[in-house]
């Protein structure tokens, strides 16, 4: 038997109803659920999204909104400041209780943490849960009590002592409750004039039940050969591709930790590969360990030594990086892919951070922005804390001295050129030996090949020695003058 007052489940970042622990416990109130998602406004809202994120929160909501009628409830769509939005519904319904997972951007906490505060003065029963991450930021602690700072470390703890709780399944039926909600098809999430969403649109299937495709598909042969193929972009099945339904909250990573480990126990996946890749779902945690404790991740060098770092701006070079037109075709490949999916392979993102922070000596503030306007998988934690480890002001950094060759790189991880002969179709006449480096190439190469550099193809921005050694002459300088003060 229901109660006659309704309860409220908040959706943030958590699009799902399988293993969703504030639905759980909404549904297990016994009240009828009002289940909303907020387009949240003003000083205390997150972080707004990109143009790419919003076309896959679209699709997203569309799909939970259809998985929830499907066993009676409805999502109801508001637009506001969070901290009036959620009392004014818990009035308007006359709503007895509030759920929600929690989230760990600082102005997310504090507006959460002032809606708990009113509801609860108001005797509205109000509570959070963890339905974002495997442990909570401040629960795995080091030796001393700190947080830790260094990944390895923190991954052989997490290892250790990360149990997954017990899975929840979806509800079957849901006593869902009216109000009033907004159309989603006003909030204007999807691009138009131009809608420039087509590629991104065939490379991916938002939503829970497209997450779980994902998974499925990569336990059933690809993480058995993680560790041969994760690096090399031409292999596309080399990686999950479950960072965007992860970052949606689509698929928790405790359903994914279960998954993998039931493999494992079966012995139907690798060990090693299956260690590997959980470390990856283990930096993303790591990330938001940062994020909690250095709220202005996104903008601030964790690092402050590099405040002193002798930046440039260079808007020509920007563009040119951000268009997939550097002349180095591994860089350019994968800027191509970015805008074309919404998605870049994980070891081209590291080139292409690489190349920007140091051959162009741009600021990583800079790169993480159009990476946050254009990926699809746009995290507030692991995007800006990926930036800065590329750039070398992160915790745990790559050290200054590493530049990365943008000609070696590709030679290495796309030695047989599939994945800049996809990208770059213009220079697919080249024969392997030049395709990294078409400016090696000698003029008869290039014209059996149709390619005209600077016509065709641009010739390198930038040599590649020059990039590096001003990139090393900058980190030097910033050090002998963090030595003087």
């Amino acid at each position: 038997m229901s109660s006659a007052s309704p309860a409220i489940l908040w959706f943030r970042e958590d699009l799902r109803l399988t293993d969703n622990p504030a639905l759980n416990a909404a549904v297990n109130s016994g009240r009828p659920l009002i289940c909303v998602y907020l387009r949240e406004t003003g000083a205390g809202a997150p972080r707004e999204m990109g143009g790419a994120s919003r076309w896959w929160l679209n699709k997203s909501l569309a799909s939970l909104g259809a998985s929830l009628e499907a066993i009676g409830g409805k999502l109801t769509l508001r637009t506001g400041p969070a901290e009036k939005i959620i009392p004014a519904l818990v009035e308007e319904t006359g709503a007895a209780a509030v759920f929600w997972n929690r989230r760990y951007g600082l102005p997310e906490r504090e507006t959460d943490a002032a809606i708990k505060k009113t509801l609860k003065d108001n005797g509205v029963e109000c509570q959070s849960f963890n339905g974002r991450l495997l442990m909570e930021p401040w629960d795995l602690k080091t030796g001393s009590g700190g947080w830790y700072k260094v990944f390895t470390p923190f991954w052989r703890a997490l290892q250790a002592q990360y149990k997954p709780p017990a899975f929840i399944p979806s509800p079957k039926k849901i006593a869902g409750a009216s109000a009033e909600t907004e159309n989603l098809k006003d909030w204007g999430l999807h691009p138009e004039k131009p809608d420039w969403s087509g590629g991104i649109a065939a490379a991916w299937e938002p939503g829970e039940v497209g997450a779980q495709k994902r998974l499925d598909a990569f336990l059933d042969g690809p993480v058995s050969d993680y560790v041969g193929t994760r690096n090399l972009p031409g292999v596309s099945t080399g990686t999950s591709r479950l960072s965007p339904h992860l970052r949606f909250g689509e698929i928790g990573p405790a359903q994914i930790w279960r998954a993998v480990r039931a493999r494992l126990e079966a012995q139907q996946a690798d060990e090693d590969s299956a260690r590997v890749f959980l470390s990856e779902i283990a930096w993303r945690e790591f990330s938001y360990t940062l994020l909690y404790y250095n709220p202005a991740l996104a903008t601030e060098n964790y690092n402050s030594n590099f405040n002193q770092m002798a930046w440039r701006k260079d808007d020509s070079g920007f563009a040119a990086w951000s268009r997939g037109q550097t002349g180095y075709p591994i860089v350019d490949a994968g800027m191509r892919e970015l805008w074309h999916t919404g998605w870049m392979h994980n070891r081209v993102r590291m080139i292409v951070a690489s190349f920007l922070t140091k051959h162009l000596l741009l600021p990583w503030q800079q790169g993480e922005q159009w990476f946050w306007d254009t990926l699809v998988d746009a995290d507030p934690a692991a995007n800006p804390a990926s930036w800065q480890w590329t750039a070398g002001s992160g915790a745990d950094a790559a050290p200054y001295f590493r530049v990365f060759n943008p000609i070696s790189q590709g030679q290495k991880f796309d030695e047989d050129g599939a994945y800049v002969r996809h990208w770059c179709p213009e220079l697919a006449g080249l024969p392997d030996k030049y395709l990294h480096a078409p400016f090696e190439a000698d003029a008869q190469t290039l014209k059996r090949a149709r390619v005209m550099l600077g016509t065709d193809y641009p010739e390198p921005i930038i040599d590649h020695p020059v990039g590096r050694q001003r990139a090393l002459d900058a980190y030097k300088a910033m050090k002998e003058e963090q030595t003087a003060e």
